[in-house]
């Protein structure tokens, strides 16, 4: 189990409680089941007088009760009973696709009402946020597509896509929380596992992989904490023929950075406090052995899953984006100076207490597209129970704000809501990779793209 500075609570039944009962609200939209397959519900909006869009919410009603006044014998309507909340994934002409974060005992024919989601507010680059129930200025919703992997009984931490074996295509590589490493195939829309290798006495951190040999195919990069030994690592494997081999380990944490053909993986130097701490060397590979080079950049005192070295602002030389001391994402321009993004990013799931510090490991920060006029992805995990709940380190669900540098400013050009929290993404050929964790420890792997 990974050591949280906080002790979770579990809010689970409080938050039931608070939903269990309720009257339709009059701006719902009520619409019919169709079809459910798994945690997906397809509803029927053929006949409403309105679109629905992705990131609206959903509640499917699951009972009724008459009210009556016992004095008057009075009819007060019916109070309505729900399943917990999904988010609208897809939109079709004639019908939505829905996500519901948990099973359920639901049927065709059952009726659910969809509610308009909140608009994400605008942050300006000073650094001047609204909260996320604020007024927008424009929509922010995402139109991007999203790729709904069958879900997986284990509580993902990070997951890659890539090509990992002899086989055609690409495979996925997962870390969960219990410190196994899994493989898996996509065969007939659903998820086969190929091997699994149980990393006795680490705690998992994050998960890379890149073709750092030149064999074809790429490596596994597994940065772990061992707690006994106050020791961070990086385990290294090979996964040929349904296997998952250890190649070797080095004592450095290995993250990747940039995504597609930008892609290079990274190792830093393990460090307690201090913002000169945790220098970056790019990872080698010569006669047959992992090594480092040169110190390439320095991180600013963050742990690597909250970074990216990238060209962002221009063609000719990288940006560092991290996450600053006061929670907004950062870029470190050209000329020295600085611009700030939403105060929206330090967030983490992942913490680890490694020698006398209380290590958060942020979820990734992505960066994507061309040099000079690069994309970010970055995460904002929302609180099971506002302030309260995040004091105990609990979370219930996320973004991802993608952002751009134009003009001297940072800013959030769209965001896609999610219905589970996230330890880590990573960047696939396609788009991003996102392990969602819902309710019961179960993962739902997506990948968004355009």
């Amino acid at each position: 189990m990974l050591y949280h500075y906080y002790m979770k609570i579990n809010f689970k039944l409080l938050s039931a409680a608070l939903f269990a009962a309720c009257f339709i609200p009059c701006a719902a939209a009520q619409v019919t089941v169709v079809k459910q397959d798994g945690l997906k519900v397809y509803l029927d909006t053929s006949e409403l007088n309105r679109n629905v869009a992705v990131g609206e919410t959903f509640k499917i009603i699951t009972g009724q009760e008459k009210l009556t006044n016992p004095k008057t014998g009075k009819d007060l309507g019916f109070l309505y009973h729900y399943s917990p909340e999904g988010k609208i994934i897809e939109v079709q002409p004639l019908y939505a696709v829905g996500q519901l974060p948990e099973k359920g005992e639901y049927t065709v024919g059952q009726e659910a009402v969809i509610t308009a989601a909140a608009q994400t507010a605008v942050v300006s680059a000073a650094g001047a946020a609204s909260t996320d129930a604020a007024p927008a200025e424009k929509a922010l919703v995402s139109d991007r597509k999203m790729k709904t992997y069958p879900v997986l009984q284990r509580e993902i931490i990070s997951a890659v896509k890539a090509d990992l074996s002899a086989l055609p295509g690409e495979e996925i590589a997962a870390l969960d929380t219990k410190g196994n490493l899994l493989l898996y195939t996509e065969e007939n829309g659903s998820l086969r596992q190929l091997a699994e290798k149980k990393l006795s006495g680490k705690e998992p951190l994050t998960l890379s992989a890149l073709d750092v040999t030149g064999a074809g195919k790429a490596q596994l990069f597994a940065a772990v904490y061992d707690g006994k030994r106050q020791k961070i690592s990086t385990l290294i494997f090979d996964a040929s023929d349904n296997e998952l081999k250890e190649l070797d380990s080095l004592p450095y944490f290995v993250k990747e950075l940039g995504c597609g053909e930008n892609k290079k993986i990274y190792a830093q130097k393990p460090f307690v406090g201090g913002a000169k701490g945790g220098d970056v060397r790019e990872l080698t590979y010569e006669k047959g052995r992992f090594g480092v080079g040169k110190s390439v950049f320095n991180p600013r005192g963050n742990w690597l899953t909250g970074v990216n070295y990238y060209p962002v602002q221009t063609a000719e030389k990288d940006n560092l984006v991290y996450t600053a001391e006061t929670g907004k994402l950062r870029l470190r321009l050209d000329n020295g100076k600085y611009a700030d993004g939403p105060s929206l990013f330090a967030k983490a799931p992942n913490r680890v207490k490694y020698k006398q510090d209380i290590i958060p490991f942020y979820p990734s920060v992505q960066a994507y597209g061309p040099a000079g006029r690069a994309t970010l992805a970055a995460v904002q995990n929302t609180t099971a129970l506002g302030i309260l709940s995040e004091s105990f380190g609990s979370y219930k669900s996320s973004k991802i704000h993608f952002l751009t540098y134009e003009n001297g400013t940072l800013d959030v050009r769209e965001t896609v809501e999610l219905n589970g929290f996230l330890y880590d993404t990573n960047c696939t050929a396609l788009g991003i990779l996102a392990p969602q964790v819902v309710s019961g420890g179960q993962t739902v792997l997506t990948e968004i793209y355009r």
